[in-house]
């Protein structure tokens, strides 16, 4: 007759209870490295920005100033071109299309890439790529159109000065509700209302 062996509950407990721990420290590992991976992504996809932006004098730091805009805006939500070629223009349309399929690979981009895709649709349907309308603009969207327009205003190209702050304010408002979301435009009215006091 085989002889029963007796289990300890306390050494059972232990065991149980180092295995657990142990498994506590690898999650907070994988945490750890997964956020590591996130800003060692972001940091590449800002080096290619500054590295596209820096062909152009022109346009050096748009991308941030437009992101940082674009942020203020949205929180508080709560959440004149250069004549080119037909050529010319198709390429430069293809920018927020291409912009997208850089950054739809990162699973954790998925909403940037809808973003990126559609800042340049218009309230009115005249825009590109898609020429949605309205609210199937996603609101980020709309909010990056802003921003990137006041950018593109405010800052110096090779085919005109910088226009002054209320000429932009002007064209701005007469954009509001046909070209531009009129909620966005008067959100990035206040915050420069806010920030000019």
């Amino acid at each position: 007759m085989a002889s029963r062996v007796e289990r300890d509950p306390a050494a059972d407990y232990r065991r149980l209870h180092a295995a657990y721990q142990q498994s506590l420290r690898y999650a907070e590992d994988v945490r750890c490295l997964y956020h590591q991976l996130q800003r060692a992504i972001c940091q590449s996809l800002l080096g290619l920005a500054n590295a596209l932006e820096a062909k152009d004098p022109y346009t050096r730091g748009h991308s941030e100033r437009v992101a940082a805009l674009s942020r203020r805006v949205a929180s508080a939500l709560g959440l004149t071109s250069a004549v080119v070629d037909p050529e010319e223009w198709e390429i430069m349309r293809a920018h927020p299309v291409i912009g997208a399929q850089i950054v739809a690979p990162f699973e954790f981009f998925a909403g940037a890439a809808r973003v990126i895709r559609h800042h340049h649709e218009r309230w009115d349907g005249s825009g590109y790529p898609d020429g949605l309308a309205r609210e199937t603009i996603p609101l980020e969207a709309r909010i990056v159109a802003v921003a990137d327009v006041f950018d593109a205003l405010t800052s110096a190209r090779s085919y005109r000065a910088a226009l002054p702050r209320d000429r932009v304010r002007a064209c701005l408002a007469t954009e509001a509700g046909c070209t531009l979301d009129e909620t966005v435009v008067a959100a990035l009215l206040g915050v420069l209302d806010r920030e000019e006091r």
